[in-house]
């Protein structure tokens, strides 16, 4: 049978964390893989007593079709956390996604034609990417160093590509590395937004989990022409399987958005949204925010620690302020994949660091994870990868 699918199906591939963590479902492999939060940090038993309130109190509302720019009150509360966030907003430049990932989703359908640029970070998040992919851009990637993407080659990438629809950027804790832009960056980024007159879409999923150096504003503080259009998530600091993100933009940028997510899904779950909503009102989240703080602070110091005392020292690694990833450099010789191939046998997972840049290469990269295994796993684990690595620079 002859199947007459869309041509963007070539460029659409099954996400390569995702096909790791098919494998990891085995209990006895460690996984540093997936950026998954700790899961015995999630409020069950509050979350217990928020869903009776919501259906003794919402339970018709919170059952029934809703509004595609999202429950009120949950966008009134997101601005409040914005605003502490240096974000001044209403709820008319808000929309409730299926968390983070369908606002990239959604981004490309707002933004790219076959063949159109977009500028991001060299590595970046796979699943943009992906998302990004279905569309078929051409990617310029910037490099980066420890402070972010460096600004003398974003510049260089606007001059020689004026028509680029948007860049893309993470700027907090970045995915894969870890690393944060530096204020001055941030300042920069901007002045060359405005100076190429191009969009930025900055990606903040990680930026609340901070547990160490300053605190630096978004992005989208310092836009001074409403071209940073701000997405974010509770994914990371409540409950990744309610699926509750959003996007926060000037109402031009929201108009486009609107009609394409009404053609994906008419509204974001309606019952999530509620339950998120009411949980902030039965419930302090800063302090459901600082234990998470407190463990992926530890965890990170135990994981480095290990690094230090099994890696080879040739290894680069970073250093992160926060967020949940450690980005691991080998000698150039060396493949991650044939490392990952190894380490798995020793029931050790991570993710191999060229699915991270969109036109390849840089394969002695890989990501890891510290949020999600516990102490003695997170000791065992880079034990036996450490093993596999030594071997590897015999």
């Amino acid at each position: 049978m002859n199947h007459k699918f869309a041509k963007r199906n070539n460029y659409v591939k099954a996400s390569e964390i995702r096909e790791i963590l098919k494998v990891t479902e085995n209990p006895e492999i460690i996984s540093f893989a997936g950026g998954l939060p700790a899961a015995e940090l999630f409020p069950i038993e509050e979350l217990k007593k928020v869903c009776i309130e919501v259906l003794d109190k919402e339970g018709e509302a919170s059952l029934q079709y809703s509004t595609t720019e999202g429950y009120i009150p949950l966008r009134k509360a997101i601005c409040k956390r914005m605003k502490n966030l240096g974000i001044d907003s209403t709820i008319e430049n808000i929309i409730i996604t299926a968390g983070s990932q369908q606002a990239l989703d959604l981004s490309g359908k707002v933004f790219i034609d076959e063949g159109d640029t977009i500028i991001c970070e060299s590595p970046t998040y796979l699943a943009a990417l992906n998302a990004f992919k279905a569309y078929i851009p051409n990617f310029i990637e910037v490099s980066m160093d420890d402070d972010g993407m460096i600004m003398e080659d974003l510049e260089k990438a606007l001059k020689e590509n004026p028509n680029a629809k948007f860049i893309y950027t993470i700027p907090d804790f970045q995915n894969p590395t870890g690393r944060t832009m530096s204020l001055v960056r941030r300042l920069k980024l901007i002045e060359l937004a405005n100076k190429y007159d191009v969009t930025i879409i900055e990606d903040n999923p990680y930026g609340e989990v901070r547990f160490a150096g300053e605190k630096i504003p978004p992005v989208k503080h310092f836009d001074t022409e409403g071209r940073v259009i701000y997405i974010s998530t509770f994914s990371k600091i409540f409950a990744p399987g309610l699926r509750i993100g959003w996007i926060c933009a000037d109402t031009d940028f929201l108009e486009r958005y609107v009609p394409f997510k009404q053609n994906v899904d008419l509204h974001t779950n309606i019952f999530s949204q509620i339950m998120a909503s009411k949980y902030m009102e039965m419930y302090d989240i800063e302090k459901h925010i600082d234990k998470i703080r407190d463990v992926y602070r530890h965890r990170r110091e135990l994981m480095i620690q290990c690094i230090k005392e099994e890696f080879p020292k040739e290894i680069k690694y970073t250093l992160p302020d926060g967020g949940l990833f450690i980005w691991v450099e080998l000698a150039t010789h060396i493949d991650s994949i044939d490392i990952f191939n190894k380490s798995i046998k020793n029931n050790v997972a991570f993710v191999p660091g060229h699915s991270f840049f969109p036109n390849g290469g840089c394969k002695n990269t890989f990501r890891l994870n510290y949020s999600n295994m516990p102490d003695e796993r997170i000791v065992e684990g880079i034990k036996r990868l450490g093993k596999v690595l030594r071997d590897a620079y015999i």
